[in-house]
C-alpha cells in the first residue's frame, strides 16, 4: 500500500481545511481502503470524519425526510421512518453488502463509491475511469456485468450502488458544504454518467462534504419497493434491479417513478415507462406495456445482450408487486 499520512477531524471546519489541502474523506472506509490495498487509489493524506455531527435521520419542514451523510447503512434500513415513508429505501440497503458492511458503511460513503468493473480493479488493464487515456479494457472484454444505459466510447462501467437506484427515483438530493458555501444538487445531477471525462464521477467541486441526502415530500398514498436480479442471494451486486414508487388515487396511477440499477453508468431513471404508466388504470398489461419501454436506449455489448430482456421481465415483476399493494 501506498504510504499515506492521516488525521481526524474535530469539526466540518477542521474536515474542510484538511480536504483543500489535498486530504481525502474517510467515514466507513469500506470502499476506499480496499482499493488502497488495490492500488487502485493512493491518496496521500486520509481524512478521518467519522467524529462529525453528520449521522441522525429526520423530518423536514416540508415533509420530506434528511439522512445524514454518516448514518450507516444498517441504521437507515432500520429506522422506523425510513420503513413506514420509503420502504424502496430500506429494501435497497438490506439487499446490500453483508451484515457487517452495512453496520460500517455510511449512506454517503455508499453513493460515492465506485465501479466493481474487473479492468477498473486491475491496475494492469486499460482503463480510462482510473487511467484517463488508457482505453476501455471492458469494450473487448469479458463485458457481462457492463452497461447498457448510458454508455460512452470511454467508459461501459455500472455504477455498483443499490440505494442510489432508489435515490435516484424518488427525486432525492444531496446536500453539500463547501470551504465557502453550502449547495443542494438534484441526485440525477450528482453523479456523472462517463462522457469523455469517466475520471470524474461526481458534481463535486475540491473539498467539498457530502452532509445529507434529502427525500423531498412526495404524494401519498405511496407505495414502493426494490427488486434485485443477481447471480447469488447475497453479497452479490446487481445485474439487473428495480426501485418503483407509485402514487395510486381513485384507482389511477398519479404519480410513478421507476429508476434501473446494474444495467446504467449511473442509477438510471426510466421516464419513457414513468410516461406510459401515468394517468392509466393498474392492470396486468400495461405493467408489461410500460416495462416493454425500460430499455429503451440501451446499447448491449457481446456478452450482456440478455440484460435487455432481463431489465424488460425485472421492471415489470416489481410494477406489478408495488401495484398490487397500491
Amino acid at each position: 500500500m501506498h504510504p499515506f499520512a492521516y488525521t481526524r477531524a474535530s469539526d466540518t471546519r477542521d474536515a474542510l481545511d484538511a480536504a483543500r489541502r489535498g486530504g481525502r474523506y474517510l467515514a466507513g472506509g469500506t470502499t476506499l481502503v480496499d482499493l488502497m490495498r488495490e492500488g487502485v487509489e493512493r491518496p496521500d493524506t486520509l481524512v478521518d470524519i467519522s467524529n462529525l455531527p453528520l449521522d441522525d435521520i429526520r423530518a423536514t419542514e416540508r415533509g420530506g425526510l434528511r439522512i445524514g451523510a454518516l448514518v450507516t447503512m444498517a441504521q437507515a434500513a432500520a429506522h422506523p421512518k425510513v420503513r413506514t415513508l420509503y420502504p424502496v429505501i430500506s429494501q435497497a440497503l438490506e439487499l446490500s453488502a453483508s451484515a457487517q458492511l452495512r453496520n460500517m458503511a455510511t449512506i454517503g460513503g455508499n453513493i460515492m463509491q465506485r465501479t466493481r468493473c474487473t479492468y477498473f480493479r486491475d491496475v494492469t488493464a486499460a482503463c480510462n475511469k482510473r487511467d484517463p487515456g488508457s482505453g476501455c479494457a471492458a469494450r473487448d472484454g469479458f463485458n457481462r456485468s457492463h452497461a447498457l444505459l448510458g454508455t460512452s466510447r470511454t467508459c461501459v462501467a455500472t455504477h455498483p450502488s443499490d440505494v442510489a437506484v432508489a435515490f435516484a427515483a424518488l427525486d432525492a438530493s444531496v446536500h453539500l458544504l463547501g470551504p465557502d458555501d453550502e449547495r443542494v444538487l438534484g441526485f440525477a445531477d450528482f453523479l456523472l454518467p462517463p462522457g469523455t471525462t469517466p475520471q470524474r464521477e461526481q458534481a463535486l467541486l475540491p473539498g467539498e462534504l457530502i452532509t445529507a441526502v434529502e427525500i423531498p415530500a412526495l404524494p401519498r398514498p405511496l407505495e414502493s419497493g426494490y427488486l434485485k436480479v443477481r447471480d447469488r442471494q447475497s453479497y452479490e451486486f446487481a445485474l439487473t434491479s428495480a426501485a418503483v414508487a407509485l402514487h395510486v388515487r381513485g384507482g389511477i396511477i398519479r404519480e410513478a417513478k421507476v429508476a434501473a440499477g446494474g444495467v446504467g453508468t449511473v442509477p438510471w431513471r426510466l421516464p419513457a415507462v414513468e410516461d406510459h404508466l401515468i394517468g392509466e388504470r393498474p392492470s396486468g398489461a400495461l405493467w408489461e406495456a410500460a416495462a416493454n419501454k425500460a430499455a429503451d436506449g440501451a446499447r448491449p455489448l457481446a456478452h450482456n445482450t440478455f440484460k435487455v430482456e432481463l431489465l424488460k421481465r425485472t421492471v415489470e415483476r416489481q410494477l406489478r408487486t408495488v401495484g398490487g399493494h397500491a
